[in-house]
Protein backbone atom coordinates (compact mmCIF):
# COMPACT_ATOMS: atom_id res chain seq x y z
CA UNK A 1 0.00 0.00 0.00
CA UNK A 2 1.48 3.35 -1.50
CA UNK A 3 0.78 5.67 1.49
CA UNK A 4 2.92 8.17 0.59
CA UNK A 5 0.41 8.93 -2.77
CA UNK A 6 -1.70 12.14 -2.15
CA UNK A 7 -4.60 9.93 -3.03
CA UNK A 8 -3.72 7.66 -0.28
CA UNK A 9 -4.47 10.84 2.38
CA UNK A 10 -7.55 10.68 4.73
CA UNK A 11 -9.51 13.63 4.79
CA UNK A 12 -11.08 14.83 7.90
CA UNK A 13 -15.17 16.93 7.11
CA UNK A 14 -16.19 20.12 8.34
CA UNK A 15 -18.75 17.99 10.61
CA UNK A 16 -15.51 15.91 11.26
CA UNK A 17 -16.48 12.30 9.80
CA UNK A 18 -12.93 10.89 8.67
CA UNK A 19 -12.50 9.32 4.87
CA UNK A 20 -10.00 6.64 4.95
CA UNK A 21 -8.96 8.56 1.29
CA UNK A 22 -9.23 10.83 -2.09
CA UNK A 23 -11.54 8.25 -4.06
CA UNK A 24 -14.61 9.51 -4.66
CA UNK A 25 -16.98 7.30 -6.57
CA UNK A 26 -19.62 9.93 -8.38
CA UNK A 27 -23.46 9.07 -8.78
CA UNK A 28 -24.62 7.08 -11.85
CA UNK A 29 -28.52 5.75 -12.36
CA UNK A 30 -28.08 2.14 -12.01
CA UNK A 31 -31.26 1.66 -13.11
CA UNK A 32 -31.59 -1.43 -11.11
CA UNK A 33 -34.77 -0.68 -8.89
CA UNK A 34 -37.85 -3.17 -9.51
CA UNK A 35 -41.30 -1.95 -10.46
CA UNK A 36 -42.32 -0.46 -7.21
CA UNK A 37 -39.16 1.40 -7.18
CA UNK A 38 -37.25 -0.41 -4.24
CA UNK A 39 -33.95 -1.13 -3.93
CA UNK A 40 -32.98 -4.93 -3.94
CA UNK A 41 -30.15 -7.58 -4.18
CA UNK A 42 -28.77 -6.25 -7.14
CA UNK A 43 -27.74 -2.82 -5.40
CA UNK A 44 -26.69 -4.74 -2.26
CA UNK A 45 -23.90 -6.78 -4.35
CA UNK A 46 -22.89 -4.27 -7.21
CA UNK A 47 -22.25 -1.35 -3.81
CA UNK A 48 -20.02 -4.34 -1.99
CA UNK A 49 -18.35 -4.92 -4.58
CA UNK A 50 -16.95 -0.85 -4.71
CA UNK A 51 -16.66 -1.04 -0.89
CA UNK A 52 -14.32 -3.87 -1.69
CA UNK A 53 -12.58 -1.91 -4.40
CA UNK A 54 -11.15 0.50 -1.83
CA UNK A 55 -12.88 3.92 -3.05
CA UNK A 56 -13.14 6.59 0.02
CA UNK A 57 -16.78 7.60 -0.81
CA UNK A 58 -19.43 5.95 -2.68
CA UNK A 59 -22.59 8.04 -3.89
CA UNK A 60 -25.42 6.17 -5.03
CA UNK A 61 -27.33 6.47 -8.27
CA UNK A 62 -30.49 9.08 -8.28
CA UNK A 63 -32.78 8.07 -4.75
CA UNK A 64 -36.09 10.16 -5.54
CA UNK A 65 -38.05 11.30 -2.96
CA UNK A 66 -41.22 10.68 -4.65
CA UNK A 67 -42.61 7.91 -6.56
CA UNK A 68 -44.90 10.27 -8.24
CA UNK A 69 -42.20 11.73 -9.96
CA UNK A 70 -39.15 9.63 -11.11
CA UNK A 71 -35.79 10.76 -13.46
CA UNK A 72 -35.33 7.94 -15.30
CA UNK A 73 -36.46 3.38 -15.77
CA UNK A 74 -35.86 2.06 -12.42
CA UNK A 75 -34.82 5.05 -9.88
CA UNK A 76 -34.44 3.56 -6.59
CA UNK A 77 -37.79 6.15 -4.79
CA UNK A 78 -37.64 6.48 -1.23
CA UNK A 79 -40.95 8.01 0.87
CA UNK A 80 -40.91 5.66 4.03
CA UNK A 81 -39.60 2.85 5.88
CA UNK A 82 -41.04 0.23 3.38
CA UNK A 83 -37.68 -0.78 2.09
CA UNK A 84 -36.13 -0.80 5.34
CA UNK A 85 -34.37 -4.41 5.10
CA UNK A 86 -33.15 -3.85 1.72
CA UNK A 87 -32.00 -0.51 2.49
CA UNK A 88 -30.15 -2.07 5.65
CA UNK A 89 -28.65 -4.45 3.51
CA UNK A 90 -27.61 -2.28 1.04
CA UNK A 91 -25.97 0.08 3.45
CA UNK A 92 -23.96 -2.58 5.44
CA UNK A 93 -22.50 -4.20 2.21
CA UNK A 94 -21.74 -0.28 0.55
CA UNK A 95 -20.40 0.29 4.21
CA UNK A 96 -17.49 -2.36 3.90
CA UNK A 97 -13.58 -1.68 4.98
CA UNK A 98 -14.70 1.67 6.20
CA UNK A 99 -15.96 2.98 2.83
CA UNK A 100 -18.38 5.83 3.09
CA UNK A 101 -21.89 4.72 1.46
CA UNK A 102 -23.73 8.44 0.96
CA UNK A 103 -27.26 8.11 -0.85
CA UNK A 104 -27.71 11.39 -3.63
CA UNK A 105 -31.02 12.91 -2.90
CA UNK A 106 -33.12 14.28 -5.81
CA UNK A 107 -36.54 15.07 -7.10
CA UNK A 108 -36.05 15.33 -11.23
CA UNK A 109 -39.04 18.57 -11.60
CA UNK A 110 -40.21 18.71 -15.21
CA UNK A 111 -37.18 16.67 -16.13
CA UNK A 112 -39.33 13.55 -16.10
CA UNK A 113 -39.91 12.35 -19.46
CA UNK A 114 -43.24 12.09 -20.51
CA UNK A 115 -43.50 8.09 -19.94
CA UNK A 116 -42.53 8.29 -16.49
CA UNK A 117 -45.07 11.13 -15.50
CA UNK A 118 -48.43 12.08 -16.44
CA UNK A 119 -48.04 16.15 -14.87
CA UNK A 120 -44.40 17.28 -14.27
CA UNK A 121 -43.73 20.26 -11.57
CA UNK A 122 -41.45 23.20 -11.19
CA UNK A 123 -41.14 26.63 -10.03
CA UNK A 124 -42.41 27.73 -13.11
CA UNK A 125 -44.41 26.38 -15.69
CA UNK A 126 -41.72 26.92 -18.14
CA UNK A 127 -41.57 24.10 -20.64
CA UNK A 128 -38.08 21.97 -21.71
CA UNK A 129 -36.57 23.45 -24.41
CA UNK A 130 -33.61 21.90 -26.42
CA UNK A 131 -33.39 18.85 -28.91
CA UNK A 132 -35.33 16.85 -26.13
CA UNK A 133 -38.26 19.04 -25.49
CA UNK A 134 -40.18 16.88 -27.04
CA UNK A 135 -39.94 14.12 -24.25
CA UNK A 136 -40.99 16.05 -21.83
CA UNK A 137 -44.21 17.31 -20.88
CA UNK A 138 -45.12 21.19 -20.12
CA UNK A 139 -44.82 21.18 -16.20
CA UNK A 140 -47.21 22.88 -13.73
CA UNK A 141 -46.03 25.63 -11.54
CA UNK A 142 -46.09 24.15 -7.79
CA UNK A 143 -47.91 25.93 -5.32
CA UNK A 144 -46.25 27.32 -2.17
CA UNK A 145 -47.57 24.44 0.25
CA UNK A 146 -46.33 22.10 -2.40
CA UNK A 147 -42.55 23.41 -2.63
CA UNK A 148 -42.38 22.85 1.80
CA UNK A 149 -44.36 19.37 1.07
CA UNK A 150 -41.33 18.44 -1.20
CA UNK A 151 -38.69 19.74 1.29
CA UNK A 152 -40.29 17.97 4.14
CA UNK A 153 -39.72 15.08 1.35
CA UNK A 154 -35.88 15.32 0.76
CA UNK A 155 -35.48 15.56 4.68
CA UNK A 156 -37.71 12.01 5.26
CA UNK A 157 -35.37 10.11 2.61
CA UNK A 158 -32.05 11.82 4.37
CA UNK A 159 -33.75 10.35 7.42
CA UNK A 160 -34.18 7.05 6.79
CA UNK A 161 -31.14 6.72 5.01
CA UNK A 162 -29.06 7.70 8.22
CA UNK A 163 -31.51 5.30 10.13
CA UNK A 164 -30.33 2.35 7.71
CA UNK A 165 -26.69 2.84 7.77
CA UNK A 166 -26.01 5.17 5.18
CA UNK A 167 -22.98 7.66 6.52
CA UNK A 168 -24.07 10.57 4.62
CA UNK A 169 -26.03 12.30 1.67
CA UNK A 170 -26.08 14.28 -1.00
CA UNK A 171 -28.31 16.78 -2.58
CA UNK A 172 -28.41 16.84 -5.94
CA UNK A 173 -28.32 20.66 -6.97
CA UNK A 174 -27.22 20.39 -10.65
CA UNK A 175 -28.00 18.98 -14.36
CA UNK A 176 -31.46 20.86 -14.10
CA UNK A 177 -33.08 18.68 -11.58
CA UNK A 178 -35.82 20.48 -9.32
CA UNK A 179 -33.11 21.80 -6.90
CA UNK A 180 -31.14 23.31 -9.72
CA UNK A 181 -34.41 24.68 -11.43
CA UNK A 182 -35.42 26.28 -8.47
CA UNK A 183 -32.13 28.26 -8.72
CA UNK A 184 -31.83 28.99 -12.29
CA UNK A 185 -33.59 32.46 -13.32
CA UNK A 186 -34.54 31.07 -16.53
CA UNK A 187 -36.60 28.23 -15.27
CA UNK A 188 -37.79 30.34 -11.45
CA UNK A 189 -40.15 32.59 -12.58
CA UNK A 190 -41.70 32.56 -9.06
CA UNK A 191 -43.07 36.00 -7.29
CA UNK A 192 -42.92 34.85 -3.85
CA UNK A 193 -40.61 33.79 -1.37
CA UNK A 194 -39.06 30.87 -3.47
CA UNK A 195 -38.36 32.97 -6.36
CA UNK A 196 -37.33 36.75 -7.84
CA UNK A 197 -33.85 37.57 -6.06
CA UNK A 198 -31.17 35.13 -6.12
CA UNK A 199 -31.35 35.19 -1.87
CA UNK A 200 -34.95 33.70 -2.91
CA UNK A 201 -33.98 30.98 -5.54
CA UNK A 202 -31.87 29.70 -2.96
CA UNK A 203 -34.58 29.36 -0.06
CA UNK A 204 -35.45 25.47 -1.63
CA UNK A 205 -32.24 24.32 -1.17
CA UNK A 206 -31.17 25.67 1.95
CA UNK A 207 -34.48 24.83 3.45
CA UNK A 208 -33.66 21.41 2.43
CA UNK A 209 -30.17 21.57 3.86
CA UNK A 210 -31.51 23.12 7.20
CA UNK A 211 -34.32 20.62 7.49
CA UNK A 212 -31.54 18.09 6.91
CA UNK A 213 -29.48 19.15 9.15
CA UNK A 214 -32.29 19.44 12.17
CA UNK A 215 -33.17 15.72 11.49
CA UNK A 216 -29.17 14.10 10.88
CA UNK A 217 -27.25 16.18 13.47
CA UNK A 218 -24.32 18.16 13.65
CA UNK A 219 -21.19 15.58 12.54
CA UNK A 220 -23.46 14.00 9.70
CA UNK A 221 -22.36 14.27 6.54
CA UNK A 222 -24.12 16.21 3.73
CA UNK A 223 -23.22 16.62 0.54
CA UNK A 224 -24.30 19.51 -2.07
CA UNK A 225 -23.95 18.71 -6.21
CA UNK A 226 -23.96 21.58 -8.52
CA UNK A 227 -23.51 23.02 -11.47
CA UNK A 228 -20.82 25.61 -12.39
CA UNK A 229 -23.43 27.08 -14.74
CA UNK A 230 -25.87 25.81 -16.73
CA UNK A 231 -24.24 26.96 -19.85
CA UNK A 232 -27.20 28.57 -20.53
CA UNK A 233 -28.39 31.73 -21.76
CA UNK A 234 -30.37 33.55 -19.05
CA UNK A 235 -29.84 30.30 -16.09
CA UNK A 236 -27.79 29.47 -13.70
CA UNK A 237 -24.39 31.40 -13.82
CA UNK A 238 -21.13 30.73 -12.35
CA UNK A 239 -21.46 33.82 -10.37
CA UNK A 240 -24.54 31.91 -9.12
CA UNK A 241 -22.68 29.32 -8.50
CA UNK A 242 -20.29 30.96 -5.91
CA UNK A 243 -22.73 32.60 -4.26
CA UNK A 244 -24.48 29.47 -3.31
CA UNK A 245 -21.31 27.74 -2.67
CA UNK A 246 -20.85 30.95 -0.21
CA UNK A 247 -23.80 30.16 1.53
CA UNK A 248 -23.80 26.44 1.90
CA UNK A 249 -20.18 27.01 3.54
CA UNK A 250 -21.33 29.37 5.95
CA UNK A 251 -24.01 26.50 6.95
CA UNK A 252 -21.85 24.18 7.34
CA UNK A 253 -22.05 21.98 4.09
CA UNK A 254 -19.59 18.96 3.93
CA UNK A 255 -18.62 19.10 0.34
CA UNK A 256 -19.42 19.69 -2.29
CA UNK A 257 -18.99 17.96 -5.81
CA UNK A 258 -18.70 20.46 -8.81
CA UNK A 259 -20.54 19.42 -12.03
CA UNK A 260 -22.52 21.44 -15.16
CA UNK A 261 -25.50 21.45 -17.54
CA UNK A 262 -28.93 19.85 -18.34
CA UNK A 263 -30.52 18.48 -20.47
CA UNK A 264 -31.23 21.26 -23.00
CA UNK A 265 -26.82 21.73 -22.57
CA UNK A 266 -25.57 18.66 -21.47
CA UNK A 267 -21.77 19.79 -20.65
CA UNK A 268 -21.77 17.20 -18.06
CA UNK A 269 -22.31 14.37 -20.73
CA UNK A 270 -19.40 15.58 -23.14
CA UNK A 271 -17.29 12.43 -25.17
CA UNK A 272 -14.18 14.05 -23.81
CA UNK A 273 -10.97 12.15 -22.15
CA UNK A 274 -9.16 15.16 -21.42
CA UNK A 275 -7.83 15.78 -17.59
CA UNK A 276 -10.47 17.19 -16.44
CA UNK A 277 -13.42 19.13 -16.18
CA UNK A 278 -14.55 21.95 -14.15
CA UNK A 279 -10.64 22.38 -12.55
CA UNK A 280 -10.21 25.85 -13.27
CA UNK A 281 -13.78 26.55 -11.55
CA UNK A 282 -13.45 24.48 -8.35
CA UNK A 283 -9.96 26.91 -7.78
CA UNK A 284 -12.10 29.76 -7.62
CA UNK A 285 -13.78 27.76 -5.26
CA UNK A 286 -11.18 26.70 -3.41
CA UNK A 287 -9.68 30.67 -3.15
CA UNK A 288 -13.29 31.48 -1.62
CA UNK A 289 -14.18 28.54 0.86
CA UNK A 290 -12.31 26.00 3.06
CA UNK A 291 -14.97 23.29 2.03
CA UNK A 292 -13.88 19.95 0.62
CA UNK A 293 -14.57 19.68 -3.48
CA UNK A 294 -14.82 17.28 -5.63
CA UNK A 295 -14.15 17.61 -9.05
CA UNK A 296 -15.67 14.50 -11.52
CA UNK A 297 -15.20 13.54 -14.93
CA UNK A 298 -12.36 12.67 -16.87
CA UNK A 299 -9.45 11.67 -14.33
CA UNK A 300 -7.82 8.24 -15.94
CA UNK A 301 -4.59 8.45 -14.75
CA UNK A 302 -2.59 7.98 -12.00
CA UNK A 303 -0.13 11.31 -12.53
CA UNK A 304 -3.16 13.26 -13.21
CA UNK A 305 -5.05 12.73 -10.06
CA UNK A 306 -1.75 13.03 -8.36
CA UNK A 307 -1.24 16.68 -9.55
CA UNK A 308 -4.89 17.82 -9.14
CA UNK A 309 -4.66 17.03 -5.54
CA UNK A 310 -1.02 18.40 -5.48
CA UNK A 311 -2.04 21.53 -6.76
CA UNK A 312 -5.19 22.07 -4.66
CA UNK A 313 -7.22 22.48 -7.47
CA UNK A 314 -9.50 19.74 -6.27
CA UNK A 315 -10.06 17.93 -2.78
CA UNK A 316 -10.83 14.61 -3.60
CA UNK A 317 -10.79 12.82 -6.96
CA UNK A 318 -14.20 11.97 -8.43
CA UNK A 319 -14.93 9.09 -10.37
CA UNK A 320 -17.48 8.06 -11.98
CA UNK A 321 -17.73 5.44 -15.22
CA UNK A 322 -14.01 4.30 -15.40
CA UNK A 323 -15.40 2.17 -11.50
CA UNK A 324 -18.41 0.60 -13.73
CA UNK A 325 -15.56 -0.78 -15.71
CA UNK A 326 -13.04 -1.67 -13.24
CA UNK A 327 -14.50 -1.09 -10.03
CA UNK A 328 -11.31 -1.51 -7.61
CA UNK A 329 -9.26 1.21 -9.59
CA UNK A 330 -8.77 2.55 -5.39
CA UNK A 331 -6.84 -0.58 -4.64
CA UNK A 332 -4.84 -0.88 -7.67
CA UNK A 333 -3.38 2.52 -8.14
CA UNK A 334 -2.73 2.59 -3.99
CA UNK A 335 -1.23 -1.21 -4.72
CA UNK A 336 0.84 -0.10 -7.71
CA UNK A 337 -0.73 -2.00 -10.42
CA UNK A 338 -2.69 0.32 -12.03
CA UNK A 339 -3.30 0.77 -15.80
CA UNK A 340 -5.21 3.48 -17.33
CA UNK A 341 -8.66 3.15 -17.69
CA UNK A 342 -9.93 4.28 -21.08
CA UNK A 343 -13.88 4.36 -21.33
CA UNK A 344 -15.12 2.50 -24.10
CA UNK A 345 -16.66 4.88 -27.36
CA UNK A 346 -19.02 2.59 -28.79
CA UNK A 347 -20.99 2.72 -32.64
CA UNK A 348 -23.56 1.22 -34.27
CA UNK A 349 -21.49 1.34 -37.83
CA UNK A 350 -23.49 4.12 -38.88
CA UNK A 351 -22.31 7.61 -37.89
CA UNK A 352 -25.68 9.16 -38.71
CA UNK A 353 -27.64 6.67 -35.83
CA UNK A 354 -24.70 7.36 -33.65
CA UNK A 355 -25.09 10.90 -33.52
CA UNK A 356 -29.25 10.44 -33.05
CA UNK A 357 -28.45 7.82 -29.96
CA UNK A 358 -24.95 8.13 -29.29
CA UNK A 359 -25.62 9.41 -25.46
CA UNK A 360 -28.31 6.66 -25.01
CA UNK A 361 -26.31 4.17 -26.00
CA UNK A 362 -23.23 5.45 -23.98
CA UNK A 363 -25.73 5.34 -20.83
CA UNK A 364 -27.10 1.77 -21.54
CA UNK A 365 -23.51 0.27 -22.09
CA UNK A 366 -22.47 1.65 -18.42
CA UNK A 367 -25.62 0.21 -17.01
CA UNK A 368 -25.35 -3.01 -18.26
CA UNK A 369 -22.22 -3.36 -17.21
CA UNK A 370 -22.93 -2.13 -13.27
CA UNK A 371 -25.57 -4.90 -13.49
CA UNK A 372 -22.99 -7.53 -14.63
CA UNK A 373 -20.96 -6.60 -11.71
CA UNK A 374 -23.72 -6.86 -9.15
CA UNK A 375 -24.90 -10.61 -10.98
CA UNK A 376 -20.80 -11.58 -10.60
CA UNK A 377 -20.25 -11.26 -14.13
CA UNK A 378 -16.82 -9.80 -15.55
CA UNK A 379 -17.31 -6.41 -17.68
CA UNK A 380 -17.95 -6.47 -21.47
CA UNK A 381 -14.91 -4.36 -22.73
CA UNK A 382 -16.01 -3.84 -26.45
CA UNK A 383 -17.27 -0.81 -28.67
CA UNK A 384 -20.48 -2.58 -30.38
CA UNK A 385 -22.78 0.28 -29.78
CA UNK A 386 -25.66 -2.69 -30.34
CA UNK A 387 -25.30 -4.99 -27.69
CA UNK A 388 -25.94 -2.12 -24.85
CA UNK A 389 -28.81 -0.80 -27.12
CA UNK A 390 -30.95 -4.26 -27.52
CA UNK A 391 -29.89 -4.77 -23.52
CA UNK A 392 -31.53 -1.76 -22.77
CA UNK A 393 -34.42 -2.08 -25.05
CA UNK A 394 -35.53 -5.83 -23.58
CA UNK A 395 -35.11 -4.32 -20.14
CA UNK A 396 -36.68 -1.09 -20.55
CA UNK A 397 -38.89 -0.72 -23.98
CA UNK A 398 -40.10 2.40 -24.98
CA UNK A 399 -39.11 4.20 -22.24
CA UNK A 400 -35.23 3.53 -23.53
CA UNK A 401 -35.29 5.76 -25.65
CA UNK A 402 -36.30 8.85 -23.23
CA UNK A 403 -34.04 11.30 -22.47
CA UNK A 404 -31.90 10.19 -19.33
CA UNK A 405 -28.75 10.87 -17.33
CA UNK A 406 -25.86 8.98 -16.02
CA UNK A 407 -26.65 10.70 -12.73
Amino acid sequence: MNTLLKVAQPLTLPGGAVIKNRFFKSAMSEAMADRSNSPNHLHIELYRKWAEGGTGIVVTGNVMVDRGALGEPGNVAIEDRRNMEQLQQWAQAGTQFGTHLWMQINHPGKQSPRTMSKQPVAPSAIPMGGSYGRAFKAPRELANAEVKAIVKRFVTTARIAKEAGFTGVQIHGAHGYLVNQFLSPADNRRTDEYGGSRENRMRFLIEIYDGMRGALGADFPIGLKLNSSDFKEGGFTEQDSLAVVEKMAKRGIDLIEISGGNYENPKMSADDDSEVFFLKYAERIRSLVDVPIVVTGGFRSQAGMEEALTADNTTMIGIARPLALVPDIPNRILEGRYDTVNTQRLTTGFPSLDRRLGAMIGLSYYEQQMKRIAQGKPVKLHTNGWDPLLHTLREQGIAAFMPRRSN
